[in-house]
Parts: C-alpha cells; structure tokens; sequence
C-alpha cells in the first residue's frame, strides 16, 4: 500500500499533464528537520506506530487533524494494519528512524521490522503536532526501486497464455500483447476487453513507476476467462514522426487505434465477437464516448477514473493541488501556476481563426480544437449500451467531482452500473490518506475488488 504526506485537500486535481508541464508536478527533495523540532516529531511517531502496534486505533486516530479523521477512520486504519499484518507478519520492533522537512509539513520515516518484511511508516504533521498524512509502504531493502514485476496474487498461473500481436495496419503498427485465457469446451470463445491509455506515451502496461495497473488487469481478467488487447501507445512507438505533424487530435492519438485493436479481436480465433468491450483509463475514459460514437457494434464499455471536465480545466486543478499540498505555495510554484494559467487562458481562447502554427502545451492548436467543447457524460447519455464506470475516491487526478458528473448524467439508466472504491487512487492502487505523485513510486497492484466487479460486469454482457 502506498499513501501518502499531504496537508490541503483540494479535491479538483486530474490525469498526467503534456509534456510541456510535467516538470512542475514532481515533489522536490524534503529537507531535513532542524532540532530541536526533530526530536519532538521523532518521539510523536514513534509513539503513534506504537499505538498501531498494539492496535489502539482509537487513540491513533484521535491524533489525526480534521481532514484526515474525514478520509482515514478508525475502522479503515484498522483494516489497513490488519491487511499489513496479514502480509508482512506480526510486528516485531522499530529498528530505524529519519526525519524531513518541506515548508511546515514535518515528516517521520519510522523503519519497522515484522516477522516476514520491512515496512516504512511515514507519518506527516503539522505545526500543532496533529497528523496530517499516513504512508505504510516496503521498506527499500525489500522492495527496491526498479524491482522485478511481481504479478498480483489474483493472477492464477496456468489459466492464461500470452502472444505478441501488431495493432494497426502500416501506417501506424503498435506493437501488442493478447492475453487469452484457457479455452474450456464449455466456453470455446472468450469475450474480450481492449485497454485503452491515459494521456502520454504509455507502454502497452500503462507502466507507473514500479506499478503496471494493465498488466495487473490483463492477467487478473484472463485468470477469470476473459481475453485482453494491450499495446504500445502511438506517442511511444511513433514519437519522431507525431513530432513533425502540425495537425493531431485525439482521434489520431487515441480512438483510431482503440478501433483497430476492436477489429483485431474480431478477426481472432476464440474470440466472441459479440462481446467485444472497451475499457479506458484516465484520458482513455474520458474518451469512451467518442470510441463509442464511431463504433456501434462495440457491446459495452469500462471508464476508469475517467475525466468529466476539459483538459485545460483539468490540469489547471491538478496543478492548484499539488502546489497546495504542503499548504503554502514557494516562489517556484507560484510561477509554474501563473505559467499554467496563461496556457489555460490561451486554449480558452482558441478557435480556428485564431490558431497559428506550432504547439500549445505540447500539441498543435488542431488537438486542443478538437476538444473544445466536449463534455464526455453529456456525450455518454446518448450511448444505449451498457456501460461500468469506476472511480477511485483517493484519486487526485480525476477527483470524485468528476465521478458525481458521470453520475448524474448516466445514473438513471439501468444499463450503467457506477462505482467507487474508499482506499484507490488514480491507478486503482490501494493506499490511505491523500493521494500525492510520489505514491505511485511505490510498488502496488490494481485491488482484486477491482477485478471482481469488471468479470461480474462482463457476464452480464450477451
């Protein structure tokens, strides 16, 4: 589990920005704490993760600020110790202690060894000694960075297979991966679900860090008898050529080869053509109504945190969040939002007049036109097949805003099922407290719930 140091909750936050602002969402390093503050914090989280050990969680929770007893209760913060001891074994003993510092946020990394593993409990606080952030996490000497993928434990061997495919034709080939499961002769073809990216050149996982969320579905799905399409995003695999395009939109970026990895599925043996579903993450959700537009014999689809505002709005929001999250703003911050802002206000203002050559933000004036306007759940009303939609309410990047936008718009229908996990955030990764980007350096695996819920959707599917 992966959580997280953060103070402000500014829930208006959403998926990975272009290119051209990704280097003001990364957390700088914390400097260290001063003394005497240091040994003061030192001594409140070394007996906070007494209080864990010993399962008072009463009283650890009661050390919680407002905002965190409102996303951490005493029943989540037991059930997230009791899992951890599930895993790692009975808690042994503190063995190691680190202190750091950012702005008025103090942080305590206390090193604790149970009976099977490391785990780091960081604890955050604020001035007034209230905690303000929880992270349980591997220690580094168990799971370092860069550590080999382990898949999930909802992954069963031997009921898969896995083969390379080529998703479009010449063009613009991406390379593949189809994961099958084990044909049955009660079930001689499987139905089939295509996973679509989040914004940026992703991998055929969607690799985060050390955490891989599509590969974790494609063999967590295919262990429960349904065949999954992944493949190499088009900005990953044709980057130099995209680089000398002056026009791009989504469609070139997204829906056209989420179309032809549909249409490769329909042409493979062992494959139930008729239960052919779409699943998309973040920017791929957000986009689900188009893919749906431009096919109709698609038989449903999957959002996954998918946005529900505009993308300038969204990144607008996200940045806000994480120049907040320590609760003050540094000169540096102030100029990356004021910078932000001035491309928002320039994509509020765009139209095809007014466009001129080179990129906004990373992508010609054509993608941001494209987009213009577009409002995916009023779009989605219109789709009449079924449709899952999912939403992490850890989420910083497509917040639970989003999710009610979804909601309202589709929650009359009865071939639209909706739901939300407590503990997930944005990669659908179990953790606690707020969400930050440096929770997804932590190893983690797609929640089983997850899974379950998409296989019991998918046999609803005829």
């Amino acid at each position: 589990m992966t959580p997280v140091m953060g103070v402000r909750r500014r829930r208006k936050t959403w998926a990975r920005s272009l290119a051209a602002i990704a280097a003001v969402l990364a957390w700088g390093p914390l400097g260290a704490v001063q003394e005497p503050a240091a040994a003061a914090m030192i001594a409140r989280a070394e007996s906070f993760v007494d209080l864990l050990s010993s399962q008072q969680f009463s009283k650890a929770v009661a050390q919680f600020d407002a905002a965190m007893k409102a996303a951490l209760s005493e029943d989540r913060l037991k059930a997230t110790w009791t899992g951890l001891v599930a895993q790692a074994g009975p808690f042994k003993q503190r063995i190691g202690v680190r202190t750091e510092q950012r702005g008025t946020v103090y942080a305590v990394l206390v090193t604790c060894q149970f009976e099977r593993a490391r785990q780091d409990v960081q604890v955050a606080f604020n001035p007034a000694g209230e905690v303000i952030g929880l992270s349980i996490r591997p220690s580094p000497e168990v799971a370092p960075a860069g550590a080999e993928y382990i898949p999930p434990s909802y992954a069963i061997p031997g009921s898969y297979r896995e083969r390379e495919v080529t998703v479009g034709g010449a063009d613009w080939p991406l390379p593949g991966t189809l994961t099958l499961p084990a044909a049955t002769p009660s079930t001689p073809s499987a139905p089939a679900v295509v996973l679509v990216h989040g914004s940026g050149p992703n991998d055929r996982d969607e690799t985060i860090g050390p955490n891989k969320p599509f590969r974790d579905l494609a063999h967590g799905l295919a262990s429960q008898g349904i065949a999954v399409l992944r493949y190499d995003k088009r900005t990953r695999v044709h980057a130099a050529r995209l680089a000398g395009l002056t026009t791009f939109t989504v469609k070139d970026e997204v829906i056209d080869d989420a179309l032809a990895a549909v249409e490769l599925l329909r042409k493979e043996p062992g494959i139930d053509a008729a239960r052919i579903v779409v699943l998309g993450h973040s920017l791929g959700g957000m986009l689900v109504p188009r893919i749906a537009a431009a096919d109709s014999r698609i038989a449903g689809f999957i959002v996954m945190a998918g946005a529900a505002k505009s993308l300038e709005d969204a990144i607008m929001a996200q940045m806000l969040y994480l120049s907040y999250a320590d609760g003050t703003v540094s000169p540096d911050e102030q100029k990356a939002l004021d910078d932000v802002q001035k491309f928002v206000d320039t994509i509020r203002a765009l139209t095809p007049a007014t466009a001129v050559a080179g990129n906004i933000g990373g992508a010609p004036a054509s993608y941001w036109l494209d987009l213009k306007g577009y409002d995916p759940p009023a779009v989605a009303r219109v789709i009449t097949r079924p449709m899952l939609v999912l939403q992490g309410e850890r989420d910083y990047q497509v917040p639970l805003e989003d999710f009610t936008r979804w909601k309202s718009a589709l929650s009359s229908r009865s071939q639209v099922t909706l739901r939300s996990y407590p503990a997930l955030n944005h990669l659908f990764i179990e953790g606690t407290g707020p969400s930050l980007p440096t929770e997804y350096k932590m190893p983690g695996h797609v929640a089983e719930v997850v899974v379950r819920d998409i296989t019991a959707w998918m046999r609803t599917i005829k």
